[in-house]
């Protein structure tokens, strides 16, 4: 039998030193607390095409593929199995807006090093890892 779950990518956007983020609202998941930009590959596309269509569909911003460098993965444990991809966005256009207010009520800039208390921890740890240059864990397992 082969694995089987779900795939997703999540955006690093820094400005001035500061990293977007996105606050949860009515999905099901961590609501309330702060995520990136992410989303989960529907098939059919790479892992950059999707960053790049959920940029657009989340933030309402374009991004080159070739703007989204590798930021780290994690191998994830949490009620079931996934893998996360994180890129690091190198540029991008438009400026970032609520594209999805259905499923996200806030958009902030926030100090990386001092994060909302309400941010969705294995964000938190994928960001931290990729500060420290860290590009792989496995999150989650008991």
């Amino acid at each position: 039998m082969h694995a089987k779950f779900p795939i997703t990518v999540h955006l690093f956007l820094f400005r001035r030193n500061r990293i977007l983020l996105l606050r949860r609202y009515k999905t099901g998941y961590m609501d309330g607390h702060y995520s990136v930009p992410a989303g989960h590959l529907d098939g059919d596309e790479t892992v950059r095409m999707a960053g790049v269509r959920e940029a657009h569909e989340e933030i309402g911003v374009r991004i080159d593929p070739a703007e989204l460098v590798f930021a780290g993965v994690f191998h994830r444990h949490e009620n079931d199995e996934r893998v996360d991809f994180f890129f690091h966005v190198q540029k991008w256009s438009g400026e970032p807006v609520n594209a999805e207010p259905e499923k996200c009520d806030e958009l902030r800039w926030a100090d990386p090093d001092a994060l909302p208390e309400k941010t969705v921890p294995y964000v938190r740890r994928a960001l931290g890892n990729f500060r420290a240059g860290i590009p792989f864990e496995e999150f989650g397992w008991k």
